[in-house]
This record gives C-alpha cells, structure tokens and sequence, in this order.
C-alpha cells in the first residue's frame, strides 16, 4: 500500500485536539475527521493516520502534518481535492504527496514551528476572538523579548510539563523564541514563534504564561530564568488559553519532502 504524507490545515475550535481518544465518551478530533473521510474515499475500507503533533483541544494548526497508508495511489492534487469535497468545513488538506515506504509524521520530524497571537487593542475583532488572546492590559514589550530568549537552547523544561505526563525525558532543544509586535488585520498585535525539536504537552503555552506574566510586571525575567530551573511545575504560571496557539510547520529531511515513487521518472 503506498504511504502518503499529508499537510492538513484545521480551526482548531471545534475539535478535542488532534488525537483520537480513548473511552467511551464521544469526541470530535481532527485524526477522527480525517480517517472519517479518508475511509469514506477509499469504499469503506479503514484508514489509520499519525500525526506529527498532538495539539490540544482549541488549539489550530496550518500546517500539521500526517502519514497513512492508502489503497490505491493517488496523484497528490487529486487526493486534495478529494479529500477536502468530504472533509468538514474547520479541517483542509492543504498537500498531498507520496513518501517513503517507513515514513512516520512524528517519528521523522525533525523540527515543529509555534504561533501564539495576542491582541493589545482595547477591543478585539469579534471574528479574532477563536484565533488570538486579548490582553488589552499593558504590556512591557522589550522586558517580554528578553525574556523569550531564555528558553532558546537545550534546556529541561520540567517547571513547563503538565501533571501526569508520561514522557521519558523533559529536556528539549529550542532553536528560536521570538516575540515582535505587528499589524494584523489592523489589530495591534504581538506574535510570539517558538521552534524546536520538539515540544512538551501544554509547553508553548506555558513559555507564553511566563511571558505574560513578565509582561504584566508580576515576574522579572531573571525570576522567571530561575523558576525556569526550578523544576517545580507549581511555581511556574498558568498556561496562556489554547485558542492563541496554531502549529505553523512540521520541518523534515530533504529526503522525506523530494520522495519520487519508484515507478516516477526522474
């Protein structure tokens, strides 16, 4: 069967997160609306896809991406269009091409890309308020980027990882943590980017907690750098909400992105 990798853009509003869950209740996620609809182009057969992030409920995505075997090929065009006549109207297919036989969207990436929008006007656009954070409180731009600079390297982000998680290790490697103001939609705005190996549950929204915090004037930043090697998850601030959050890019080896099918010519 070949194997596909699929580059999926979703309001994240509607859904419980990507990741199907587990137990009887009911949930609507994104991974269910995919295999949903890619079981229903492929005459009932059942279709499994991996995610390469597992964003949360709320939080929005331009650029997720996912593998799965499918039964027949497909010309990549064809199967976005396909697909995006069945999916709902909150979830895109915004490419599609072949990939390697043992590719997996989270195993082989090698870098993942966050957004977390903040709107500073006194009022917010009513069609931004399920894409951006409103704080119209002042906030202490140059204190906030310089302490975005904290978590740029390989640290141990154990004061940032959620109760209960079950990871093996908290250290990860942040290549960029960037906060700058802009203009967006005619909206005082400041976006923060964050980009990394790999990330915790919750964790870009716990880094944007601190940041707002230090914004605000209840942190200094050399506080926060110590509550940062704290290790303590309970003197970290809470999580910014996850409606501010959208995963932008999944970044893979050339390899992987200029994948030819063997029956391709060159």
């Amino acid at each position: 069967m070949p194997r596909f990798r699929l580059t999926l853009a979703y309001d994240g509003t509607g859904f419980e997160g990507f990741q199907l869950q587990a137990g009887a209740r009911v949930t609507r996620t994104v991974q269910g609306a995919l295999e949903e609809a890619l079981t229903r182009l492929h005459a009932g057969t059942p279709i499994r896809v991996d995610g390469a992030g597992r964003t949360d409920a709320g939080v929005h995505a331009a650029g997720q991406v996912a593998s799965c075997d499918l039964p027949r090929a497909w010309p990549g065009p064809a199967l976005v269009r396909a697909l995006n006549a069945v999916l709902p109207a909150d979830l895109r297919a915004m490419d599609a091409a072949p990939a390697p036989p043992d590719f997996h969207a989270r195993r082989h990436a090698r870098s993942k890309c966050y957004r977390y929008t903040i709107d500073t006007a006194p009022v917010q656009l009513p069609q931004r308020r399920h894409f951006a954070l409103h704080v119209p409180a002042p906030l202490d731009l140059a204190t906030m980027q310089a302490a975005a600079l904290l978590f740029v390297g390989r640290r141990d982000f154990a004061s940032l990882a959620s109760s209960g998680s079950d990871v093996k290790t908290t250290v990860r490697t942040l290549t960029r943590s960037q906060l700058q103001r802009c203009e967006s939609e005619g909206a005082a705005a400041l976006v923060y980017e964050v980009e990394g190996e790999g990330f915790l549950r919750k964790m870009v929204r716990s880094i944007v907690g601190g940041l707002l915090a230090v914004g605000r004037g209840a942190l200094t930043p050399a506080v926060l750098e110590y509550e940062l090697h704290a290790r303590d998850r309970r003197r970290w601030p809470a999580p910014a909400p996850a409606h501010g959050l959208s995963l932008v890019r999944v970044g893979y080896e050339d390899a992987v992105l200029h994948y030819r099918c063997p029956e391709e010519s060159p």
